[in-house]
């Protein structure tokens, strides 16, 4: 695992895009998996700020995003749908047919987590992954629990996730109670992972997931057995550490 320490969020989105832009550059058709929330929102704003410039080309880039709210269409402005075209798609130059993200309207929760795998595998598998991390530990909405994950899958959301994801809505009965997220073996089959994390509310779940014991209770340790794990992160997240 190789360590980014950055002295704030601003650095800290800079070092993640940088990473991003050169797979992309690298490898022009590359996959990259997204995540959503406001930790990459910086790092969107970002490569968007180089596509602009001129430095960066998505034409031939295809996307999957990490997970959707079950139960939300495309058409609300709180789904991940509207988050990545609202903070990304829109102001670069993907091909729509090269998105990807689970369909959150599709009520048949057994068909649906088995048509984003096969998305997954069609797509040729992940280049890099991009993900955030929850305070009790979770990635995509891999919730703490008594195994591993392996497959796309419907979850119930836990108290502190819908708690920490109730700003984003105009209150807490509104957030949505389940989620479709990508499973871990599918982020683990990435062929680099690329983890941000800032602030002190982070500072735990960082420390437990890479210096503490890997066990599904803390979902993000699983991350130390990944062979190509990049960790970006603030003073702050980074606190616990010595």
């Amino acid at each position: 695992m190789r360590i980014y320490r950055a002295n704030n969020y601003q650095e800290l989105s800079r070092k993640a895009a940088n990473i991003i832009s050169a797979q992309v550059i690298i490898k022009p058709n590359c996959v990259l998996g997204l995540a959503t929330g406001s930790s990459p929102i910086g790092t969107y704003k970002q490569l968007i700020e180089w596509y602009n410039k001129g430095d960066l080309d998505f034409s031939e880039v295809k996307t999957v995003n990490l997970d959707e709210y079950r139960g939300l269409g495309k058409e609300s402005d709180q789904s991940y749908v509207y988050f990545m075209h609202h903070n990304l798609f829109d102001h670069i130059n993907i091909k729509p047919e090269n998105i990807n993200i689970p369909d959150g309207k599709n009520p048949d929760a057994v068909a649906e987590c088995a048509r984003y795998d096969k998305v997954i595998e069609d797509v040729g598998g992940i280049d890099i992954q991009l993900l955030g991390i929850g305070r009790n530990g979770h990635i995509g909405f891999n919730e703490p629990g008594s195994a591993f994950e392996k497959n796309t899958h419907c979850v119930d959301l836990t108290e502190s996730t819908i708690e920490a994801n109730k700003r984003f809505f105009a209150s807490i009965d509104e957030v949505p109670r389940q989620a479709y997220t990508m499973g871990i073996r599918s982020i683990m089959h990435a062929k680099q992972v690329l983890l941000i994390a800032s602030g002190e509310d982070k500072a735990e779940a960082i420390y437990k997931s890479f210096w503490g014991p890997v066990t599904p209770e803390v979902p993000a340790s699983v991350l130390q057995l990944h062979p190509n794990v990049v960790l970006v992160a603030d003073d702050a997240a980074l606190s616990l550490v010595k």
